[in-house]
Parts: structure tokens; sequence; C-alpha cells
């Protein structure tokens, strides 16, 4: 997860800056489950609602979401949403 440590739970997406917008958003949203945002288990806020909340493109939600399905973070329950993992 080294590689995603520059962002915070608090930060917002820089469109300009050298990281692209779907690693800031995975970054944000591992930073935002460490912090306890959400518990094990527990579903993280819906794709449409992250679009919302963070005035990106669907795909790239999903991309986000796919990076930390990929790093052990989160899982996917098809027609249900995304789930923390954990303990």
């Amino acid at each position: 997860m080294a590689h995603h440590s520059e962002f915070g739970p608090d930060d917002e997406i820089d469109y300009d800056g050298p990281v692209t917008p779907y690693r800031q958003l995975a970054a944000i949203l591992a930073a935002r489950i460490r912090r306890g945002d959400w518990a094990a288990h527990r579903a993280i806020p819906s794709e449409p609602r992250l679009v919302q909340e963070y005035g990106l493109a669907r795909s790239t939600v999903r991309r986000s979401i796919r990076l930390l399905v990929e790093d052990g973070v989160v899982y996917v329950v098809p027609q249900r949403g995304t789930f923390v993992a954990g303990g």
C-alpha cells in the first residue's frame, strides 16, 4: 500500500497533479478505511455517491475500486456493493 500513502482521508482530487485521479481516489478511500470511517465488512459509499462526492467519472471510480480490490482493501459483492476487507 505504500504507493497510495501520499493522500490523506480528507484530501480532494487534484486534477492537475502528477498522480492520476483514480490512484488519488484509491489512496483517499484507503486512508478513510484506515481511519475507521467504515468498519470491516461494512459497505463503502456506492459508485454513484463517490462520483457525486469527488466529481469523477464513473469509470474513474470503478478503476479506483478495482485497484483497492487488487490491494485487498475492499471486496465487491455483485448487486450489493463494495465492502471493507478485514478480520
